[in-house]
């Protein structure tokens, strides 16, 4: 197939990219360079787990650099600890880290930080690109779209007071506005959300072995700039269907100078008459508000070729969905309209504009009601939600995307989605729950999120279910959750409907996960199942899981103080899972209830084995939660086998704080033990 003529008509940016386009979008990374990475592991701990990437991931601390390595630390608002891995590395003006290319590639990927400006909105600073000593490009960095403080929902104002001083925070044990003499709380307040990253055509092929050199100016106006990691990727030429209707025959601009959403709006009217499908072109359109689709294929020339970007639009009145802005997404119609079906959009990126966090704002880069549809090959990037999915709606399949640097979460199936699938997609530095199942009003029932790759969430969990019925979690990789929530959860809370039927959280992988739960003070494991609106007991089988360098627990199973005596926990099954590493216990209960346990094995156990305070009554016959041991538990804690026989059925083993005890880090676990 010949492209010149097509060609012509783009820019510069269509021309860089010359590999073959008929390579897989997810195509397995071949390589044996020791510096490659999958979530800062060594890709053998990580075998099958997560999405099936098409670039390669380089840490920075593993570089060259004349720059400063940050980290290892995971306390939060700091950065090391939103880095992946928890380190990165720092550049004063005229430094540099260089990364050393594994395999070949024409494009790279930059996750970064640059400072906020004095009083919030960001700043833009320099970043040169330079390959084998020669100066290829200069990078303009932001930091408009990250850095937000205080509490939730947060502030782009460094030097705003808290947003809500008659609510308790842990800085001060305290509710300030009922505090005399108020406490002293410093600025900014809780700093958060710091990194964000940019892409970057090379405008050539290199080669294995070649050097990738990112240089802060020194004239740089940023005082410092942070590399937290280097993708590479070697990405085919664009993809061409010259059997679908082309937007810019209607109009649709390449260049981003005119707004594009009137012309997609025809071509997609004109497609659906002549049941053909639409083409977007390489190129950049603005949209600066929802495009509707409804029985309609739209395809790009591929995510780095065709960018869909929009401004975000403050709206005269508020709309009936209670937004006060708008700004560019694909949605389908809202389920009380009758939904969409038949929607299939694929090849092409989404760049948001989104900058604060407004719940009731619908910004999101894929929104609405889609039936019967497909998702596949998208970037989404700088959006509030990258899909958010008001159902009922059903047979929905999203896969092989990337979401990255949202304001809120990667893909929330929220009320009554059914029978749908999100598949190997690369999810990274979201502001709230990287995916997530929402029984809000009615159940999601018979879906399955596998062979996911979820990275350094900033709020909330990696994958959290709230509710539902028969859904299934497998086969995904969660790494670096920072705050308030944890790798994987199972939460009753936020109105959802009761967990019914069965749930199975098989195969997946945690790293660096339980971490520090800044409000109740306690360390949270690495999945926590937490009954707070009710009582949880549909069977719930966690089977073959690896949760690995835990910073406080592995797992844990808890209620809220304030209702421990009204809600348990029961029928959940542990089987055939393996810790390596906690900074406490391998289990913390602190609830009432029970949880069977068989060939569960653990190593490098910082504390007891069991943290068992149960709904914390602790009556003469012992803990109100009880561990069933069907055998095989093996491993060392700190006083012998991790689940030892004294300790059972219910023996209280009660410490609420132990303190913590970092782990090694991870490594190969032989199969003979």
């Amino acid at each position: 197939m010949k492209f010149q003529g097509f060609l012509s008509r783009t820019s510069r940016f269509v021309l860089c990219l010359t590999a073959s386009y008929a390579l897989p979008l997810y195509a397995t990374p071949q390589t044996d360079t020791a510096s490659v990475t999958r979530a800062a592991l060594d890709p053998s701990l990580v075998d099958d787990r997560g999405a099936n990437a098409h670039f390669v991931e380089q840490e920075a601390e593993n570089a060259v650099t004349d720059g400063t390595i940050i980290g290892p630390a995971r306390t939060a608002y700091t950065l090391p600890a939103e880095a992946s891995g928890r380190a990165a590395v720092k550049l004063l003006p005229g430094q540099y880290v260089e990364f050393t290319l594994p395999k070949a590639a024409n494009a790279i990927t930059v996750r970064y930080s640059i400072p906020d400006s004095p009083t919030g909105g960001g700043i833009t600073a320099p970043l040169d690109v330079s390959v084998n000593g020669r100066s290829l490009v200069t990078m303009t960095l932001t930091s408009q779209y990250s850095w937000l403080y205080n509490q939730y929902p947060f502030s782009n104002d460094p030097n705003a007071d808290l947003l809500f001083p008659d609510q308790y925070i842990t800085e001060c044990a305290c509710v300030p506005s009922a505090t005399t003499p108020p406490p002293i709380i410093t600025k900014p307040f809780r700093p958060n959300h710091f990194y964000d990253e940019q892409r970057l055509p090379l405008g050539h092929t290199y080669h294995a072995g070649d050097k990738i050199r990112l240089s802060a100016p020194a004239s740089s106006n940023a005082a410092w700039t942070v590399i937290d990691l280097l993708d590479s990727e070697l990405v085919g030429p664009p993809y061409l269907n010259r059997f679908a209707l082309n937007v810019q025959l209607f109009g649709a601009d390449p260049t981003g100078r005119r707004d594009s959403a009137r012309a997609f709006d025809t071509a997609i009217a004109f497609a659906k008459l002549l049941h053909l499908e639409v083409y977007l072109p390489p190129g950049t359109y603005q949209v600066n508000r929802h495009i509707i689709v409804d029985n309609v294929t739209i395809e790009g020339a591929g995510n780095w070729y065709t960018i869909v970007k929009g401004h975000q639009v403050t709206l005269s009145t508020p709309l009936p969905d209670g937004s006060v802005h708008t700004g560019v997404g694909f949605y389908g119609k809202y389920a009380a309209d009758g939904g969409s079906s038949n929607v299939h959009l694929s090849g092409f990126a989404i760049e948001g504009d989104v900058r604060e966090r407004i719940d009731g704002d619908q910004v999101n880069g894929i929104g609405g009601a889609l039936s019967n549809s497909t998702i596949e090959g998208l970037y989404i990037h700088h959006a509030k939600v990258g899909m958010w999915f008001d159902g009922p709606m059903s047979n929905l399949k999203v896969r092989n995307n990337i979401i990255v640097d949202e304001i809120a979460d990667g893909i929330n199936f929220h009320t009554g989605v059914t029978d749908s699938v999100v598949a190997n997609n690369f999810v990274r530095n979201t502001g709230d729950d990287a995916l997530a199942m929402w029984s809000d009003q009615i159940e999601d029932a018979n879906n399955t999120f596998d062979h996911n790759t979820v990275q350094t969430p900033v709020l909330a969990n990696g994958i959290a279910l709230y509710g539902g019925t028969d859904n299934t979690i497998s086969n995904n990789l969660v790494a670096d959750p920072i705050r308030e929530g944890s790798g994987l959860q199972v939460g009753s809370r936020f109105g959802a409907q009761p967990f019914t039927g069965s749930l199975w959280i098989t195969n997946n992988t945690t790293v660096r996960s339980g971490p520090y739960e800044l409000n109740w003070n306690i360390g949270l494991g690495a999945i926590w199942i937490y009954a707070l609106e009710g009582s949880i007991d549909a069977n719930i089988e966690v089977v073959g899981n690896s949760f690995l360098d835990n910073t406080y627990n592995a797992i844990m199973l808890v209620s809220d103080f304030p209702v421990k005596d009204l809600y348990t926990i029961t029928n959940v099954h542990f089987k055939d899972d393996r810790v390596d590493g906690t900074g406490t216990s391998v289990v913390s209960a602190r609830v009432a209830g029970s949880a069977s346990f068989q060939n569960v094995d653990a190593r490098n156990v910082g504390a007891v084995g069991v943290n068992n305070c149960g709904s914390f009554h602790f009556t003469p016959a012992g803990s109100e939660f009880t561990l069933i041991d069907l055998g095989s538990n093996d491993g060392g804690g700190t006083t012998g086998p991790w689940l030892a026989p004294w300790e059972l059925p219910n023996t209280i083993t009660c410490d609420d704080r132990p303190p913590v005890v970092p782990p090694p880090p991870p490594s190969p676990w032989d199969t003979s033990e």
